[in-house]
């Protein structure tokens, strides 16, 4: 859902580093927590101590625990429960009212977060787990009490504590409610940005982009300077697709507050976003002048050199990176990209091999074995894609259909097949493992499994352009079928009527049905876009039978000069050209 990626995006990525507030565990952390009887915290005060624990109250803890460990809560919960009415210690209060939440049971949740309360009316903790047990329940005055009761004893973590419940909230269906609480907060205390802001993170959620522009610069309007406000202000605009309102934001923000490299930041983010290479690698190259040891721009500026083939410079900057250990693995592995670009299969592979730890591992073992793959080293890949299955289990999918990729470029279609359908025990109903096996089974001709695969997928997904495609095409060898590929191929050219590989199922199937002015026109347009042997075929073929022969034999020319090696183009040669010749 999208609050879930919002929140994610927001407080993870682009806001990482601007709260001030100290680190509290988050409300379901404190919900799901073992139960365990704590040891005393700090001596408190004798004058706040009712009495030391008598052996009475000691024997309801000790059962209390025991049921805990034993997942009996609710016996747990009620030992809890009486344990803080006899002695005033909060943490027994404290306790119950986890557990409660934990058992989503709000009655039980109230008495304890009351009577912990009544021991401790500070505790922020407290006051947060009954302003969202208010929140569920929809009792707004009381919600608003707390929240009023948080913002007040603990201003600097309220945004925490508002994104926290906002999180649990929308999981609840309960973030209009919420909002309208923030509302009445707002009124109660006025000049409060963060509530402001929270405001316009739930506004997204409900997704009412206008409200939450509004509400954003609410909030900038009290905290002008305040830069969360400012790149969500911009978040919002890329959100709704407007990259020019977003680059016009930040760069506004960044002349007005130049020492800010956040901004900075995602101005550039939003640059690459809008494909404004040279624009971004500038800004990324003035904030590495100003502060050389910023890793992670050094990075972006390298891949932003990349993308503009300038090769030479990003290399110079990851080998530098190679002295920084925490950065050496990943360096390496684009310093293996570059020489994989320059064609220099060994020196990639010694790059990909350096790469021992951090998220690069698999990627850059999977990249060295994908390359072996290109150089036609198929045992050696084979090998390396074995080992890998025990490295990466969490990667066994990935792992299988490149597997069954390579076994299919080695003609070896059986094997394939056997090691999809073994696959296919464990993911009945996976997509991409239903598809590489239609492509096998259509390589050795059963049609039957071909058909019964990709008919699976489109049950499950109608919407499938790519099942959509590769089923009307299959049908095209049928004349009695052309009907029913015809309904396929167009759906799949409704959905995506650009796509290369559908204009060319569809020019192919007119040409079959003996249009061929409408027929060269799609197959025009799809060779346009990606002069594939496959695609190259079929053009040169129609374009035969409407005499137009030179054009036919210039575009074999150039496509078997590409891949002399490829069955269409020799399949073409064989049948239209060998008669001619």
């Amino acid at each position: 859902m999208l609050i879930l990626r919002l929140f994610s995006v927001v407080m993870l990525v682009f806001l990482n580093g601007c709260a001030e507030s100290p680190e509290k565990s988050s409300v379901q952390e404190e919900v799901v927590e073992p139960v365990k009887i704590a040891e005393p915290k700090e001596k408190t005060p004798q004058s706040e101590v009712k009495t030391a624990i008598d052996p009475d109250v000691m024997y309801m803890l000790m059962a209390a625990e025991l049921a805990g460990q034993r997942g009996q809560y609710a016996i747990a919960l009620e030992g809890y429960l009486e344990a803080a009415k006899r002695v005033k210690d909060p943490r027994f209060a404290e306790r119950a009212a986890k557990i409660a939440m934990y058992m989503k049971d709000g009655n039980k949740t109230d008495e304890a977060v009351s009577l912990w309360l009544k021991q401790d009316p500070e505790d922020p903790t407290a006051r947060k787990i009954a302003a969202l047990s208010a929140l569920r329940a929809g009792n707004k005055q009381a919600a608003v009490d707390h929240l009023s009761a948080v913002l007040k004893i603990d201003p600097a973590g309220f945004e925490k504590t508002a994104l926290e419940l906002a999180n649990v909230l929308q999981r609840d269906g309960k973030s209009d409610f919420f909002y309208e609480a923030l509302d009445a907060l707002a009124i109660r205390s006025p000049g409060q940005a963060v509530v402001y802001f929270v405001q316009s993170l739930l506004a997204m959620e409900m997704k009412n982009t206008a409200l939450a522009e509004k509400m954003v610069q609410q909030a900038l309007n009290i905290q002008p300077s305040w830069d969360k406000a400012l790149i969500f202000q911009a978040q919002i605009a890329v959100l709704s697709g407007d990259l020019n309102k977003a680059k016009t934001l930040l760069r506004n923000a960044s002349l007005k507050y130049p020492e800010n490299d956040k901004l900075k930041k995602l101005l550039a983010q939003v640059l690459i976003k809008a494909a404004e290479y040279e624009a971004a690698g500038e800004i990324y190259q003035d904030i590495v002048l100003s502060n050389p040891k910023d890793a992670e721009s050094q990075i972006a500026l390298a891949l932003v050199h990349l993308q503009l083939d300038r090769d030479g410079k990003a290399e110079d900057i990851f080998k530098q990176l190679l002295d920084q250990p925490e950065w050496q693995n990943q360096a390496g592995f684009y310093l293996g990209k570059i020489e994989e670009k320059r064609g220099h299969t060994q020196k990639a592979l010694a790059w990909f091999d350096k790469v021992i730890e951090g998220p690069l591992v698999f990627e850059s073992a999977i990249t060295a074995a994908s390359l072996l793959v290109k150089e036609k080293k198929f045992d050696e890949a084979d090998s390396r894609l074995s080992l890998l299955s025990g490295q990466f289990p969490k990667q066994k999918l990935r792992i299988i259909l490149m597997q069954a990729g390579l076994y299919g470029q080695q003609e070896q279609y059986e094997k394939s097949l056997r090691l999809l359908t073994e696959a296919l025990v464990d993911y009945p109903d996976q997509r991409d493992l239903l598809y590489t096996r239609a492509l096998m089974a259509e390589r050795i001709n059963r049609l039957d499994m071909l058909e019964a695969d990709l008919k699976k997928i489109l049950a499950k997904d109608p919407e499938d352009a790519e099942a959509l495609n590769a089923l009307g095409y299959s049908l095209l060898d049928d004349a009695a079928r052309y009907a029913e590929a015809e309904k396929y191929l167009q759906h799949a050219l409704k959905l995506q009527p650009n796509e290369a590989v559908i204009m060319d199922s569809f020019g192919w199937l007119l040409f079959k049905l003996g249009r061929l002015e409408q027929a060269v026109v799609y197959l025009e347009r799809a060779y346009a876009k990606q002069q594939e042997s496959e695609i190259a075929a079929h053009l040169a073929e129609v374009l035969w039978v409407l005499g137009r022969k030179d054009e036919a034999r210039k575009i074999f020319n150039k496509a078997i000069k590409k891949a002399p090696e490829d069955d269409y183009l020799l399949e073409f040669q064989k049948r239209i050209l060998g008669g001619e010749e």
